[in-house]
């Protein structure tokens, strides 16, 4: 039997909140790099290791037919209709450093359509959930995108690459993007970027080649918000996501991005 989308939601809060309990108790001690992987600066660390573990026990546990793809390990291909997507720790950078700016996010999809989702903050303790077509919340409480309808106006989440070339590309994009906008933050979890776009802290929010488990949660909490989350000139939302709040931002927010050079790769020399 299918579970609702609010069964999932309430096995995935419950998960994310175990993992967030392990990974705050693993920032008390000193944290190591264990491994890295698409680059010198993507790390891994032993606690990401762990909380996945945790993630992938607790959902195996419950419901051990459904599948699992998560960022530090293998998918598990399951025989039931969901499949848990998971980041252990959104933001391990900020995690090492000691930087509050970090998450558990879990997600639970059918096919390709995520139907519940969980950004946990095990440092703040912001819990953000939604269910598709049920609204997002923050703690329990119901959120909406800011009311910004002016690109000028708005303040703008971004992210960078952990690759060298690609993150010198990204910071002409970003310098020809400031003059147009209020200002740009870079916070360091996509998972939560997308969180703070839901609840108005940001009104907008780019950045380029983001991973199924960044964004499976925080795109359903931010799209039940009133934003709208997708692909720069309708491209595949995985190679560069695009949000504008609230939906009457989007095209024009979309305009500037394409302006600025989001939609050139590779990007032109400086200046255009």
């Amino acid at each position: 039997m299918m579970p609702s989308p609010g069964e999932l939601l309430e096995l995935a809060v419950e998960v994310a909140t175990k993992a967030g309990r392990l990974v705050a108790e693993g920032r008390r001690g000193v944290v190591e790099v264990s491994n890295t992987k698409s680059s010198p600066t993507d790390v891994v660390t032993a606690v990401d290791v762990a909380s996945e573990q945790l993630i992938r026990r607790e959902i195996r546990h419950a419901r051990p037919q459904d599948g699992f793809v998560g960022e530090e390990g293998g998918d598990t291909v399951g025989t039931s209709a969901v499949t848990w997507v998971a980041d252990p720790i959104d933001g391990t950078v900020n995690f090492l450093y000691n930087i509050p700016q970090f998450a558990v996010s879990l997600a639970a999809r059918v096919a390709d359509e995520v139907l519940a989702g969980v950004v946990h903050n095990p440092i703040s303790g912001e819990t953000f959930t939604a269910i598709l077509g049920g609204g997002a919340f923050l703690d329990g409480q119901p959120i909406t995108v800011s009311g910004c309808d002016d690109v000028a106006s708005a303040l703008v989440g971004i992210g960078y690459a952990y690759s060298a070339e690609v993150r010198a590309h990204q910071a002409v994009e970003a310098a020809r993007l400031v003059p147009v906008v209020r200002d740009v933050r870079r916070l360091g979890s996509a998972a939560l970027d997308l969180c703070f776009l839901a609840c108005g802290r940001l009104d907008g929010y780019v950045e380029r080649g983001l991973k199924p488990w960044d964004r499976a949660a925080g795109a359903l909490i931010a799209q039940e918000a009133g934003a709208r989350v997708a692909g720069l000139r309708d491209e595949e939302a995985s190679e560069l996501i695009v949000v504008g709040a609230p939906e009457r931002l989007f095209t024009a927010f979309e305009s500037a991005l394409i302006e600025a050079g989001y939609g050139d790769w590779p990007m032109p020399s400086w200046p255009a």
